[in-house]
């Protein structure tokens, strides 16, 4: 197994440098002012493939064998892995073939077999995709490539916290989201060699922390995942590889949860005009957080992927704008009389927020027949918004419901 140092990261920087996109590291005015410090964002989302994981994809491949390179590759992943070597295998002429979860996202499956490779869709989650592909590659003589947990992925990955440290001098904390663990293992490990202070911050999904329980457990613990925004997070073991070396590397773990990524995703949306995919995201959701000091820091978040279902995004803005309080939804017992339902929406009138929809339901009501519940969702300027309305309706007489 080859070392993973600088040195092994530079060397694959040149290696990988004429098919793999440069991407930039532009300044934030709208996000450093959200998050209290100079926010820097490494747009890795503007890989051909739409993900940082071309990287580590085009340095694996071109250290293949010319045996190895005829016989193909397989591998397992939830999308973008999957991308970025079916984009270059086609590009060098290696045969690739992917086993991707049932769950995978519908445009990164498409886009994979637009790549020429043979896309194969097994198990509920990666760690079935995962024991497919290794069994495939047993049984076919096909070369299997890991997703995070290997030397060459890791160099590759790693080349992009060299480009970090030459656009952002004075760089002061690099946050990185983590999955199998490949992405802060390179860039912690690029980054520490060239700035030793910098702070190496991981930031991992609730519903997927492999990272947080190895490090509670002192060593690789396998844990059950659950779905989350972050899908390409959602991994259920962290690579032994990677794990030694971000414990040497890394300065602390945030966790966000499924309503912090999803805010996240509208943040970019809205003030970057930028599509990121909830694994990409999940840097801002932890830079948003002020308890990890960096007020009047250079910081540099990065967007690590945009591949994201476009049948998706509307329900993750619809989350967002509720857990930023923009959308408000409250349901009450109002009387079963001509008037009633006039009367409860002249008072969310008088509130200022804009109704979008009215539903009541006589047929499911409470046991009580004169009255009926009525659901109200209205969009709102933020939390302190939602509490005018709710108190506007409780000195009406209007008793909330639990859930409204």
């Amino acid at each position: 197994m080859h070392m993973i140092t600088l040195q092994s990261i530079q060397a694959a920087a040149a290696r990988i440098k004429d098919a793999v996109y440069r991407s930039p590291c532009p300044y934030s005015l709208s996000l450093s002012r959200l998050c209290g410090c100079d926010i820097y964002c490494k747009l890795d989302h503007l890989q051909m493939t739409g993900s940082f994981k071309e990287r580590g994809a085009r340095n694996k491949l071109l250290q293949l064998s010319a045996a190895e390179r005829e016989r193909g590759v397989v591998a397992a992943s939830a999308g973008n892995h999957a991308l970025g070597l079916a984009y270059h295998g086609k590009l060098l002429g290696i045969p690739v073939t992917v086993v991707m979860p049932r769950y995978a996202p519908i445009i990164k499956v498409s886009n994979c077999r637009g790549f020429g490779a043979e896309v194969i869709l097994d198990g509920e989650g990666y760690n079935d995709a995962l024991r497919h592909a290794k069994e495939l590659a047993g049984t076919s003589g096909k070369v299997f490539v890991p997703g995070f947990d290997d030397a060459d992925i890791i160099n590759g990955t790693g080349t992009m916290g060299l480009e970090i440290v030459e656009d952002v001098p004075g760089v002061d904390a690099v946050i990185v989201p983590v999955g199998g663990g490949g992405l802060l293992a390179g860039v912690g490990t690029a980054v520490k060699a060239l700035r030793p202070s910098v702070r190496i911050i991981g930031v991992e999904s609730n519903h997927a922390p492999t990272l947080r329980d190895s490090l509670a457990a002192g060593k690789v613990t396998r844990m059950a995942t659950r779905p989350t925004l972050a899908d390409g997070l959602c991994v259920a073991e962290i690579g032994s590889l990677c794990f030694d070396l971000i414990r040497k590397v890394m300065d602390e773990l945030v966790m966000v949860d499924e309503a912090q990524i999803a805010l996240a995703i509208l943040r970019l949306l809205e003030l970057e005009k930028t599509v990121v995919e909830g694994a990409g995201a999940v840097s801002l959701a932890a830079a948003v957080q002020r308890s990890l000091g960096l007020e009047g820091k250079k910081v540099v978040l990065c967007l690590t992927g945009g591949n994201i279902d476009v049948t998706l995004i509307s329900r993750i803005i619809e989350r967002g704008l509720a857990s930023d309080g923009r959308l408000c939804r409250v349901i009450v017992n109002i009387s079963d009389r001509p008037g009633s339902l006039a009367g409860l929406l002249a008072v969310i009138a008088e509130t200022g927020a804009s109704i979008k929809e009215v539903s009541h339901d006589r047929n499911f009501g409470p046991a009580d027949v004169a009255t009926v519940p009525v659901s109200v969702v209205m969009e709102t300027r933020d939390a302190a918004h939602v509490r005018q309305i709710h108190q506007g309706l409780r000195d009406k007489g209007f008793q909330i419901r639990e859930g409204g």
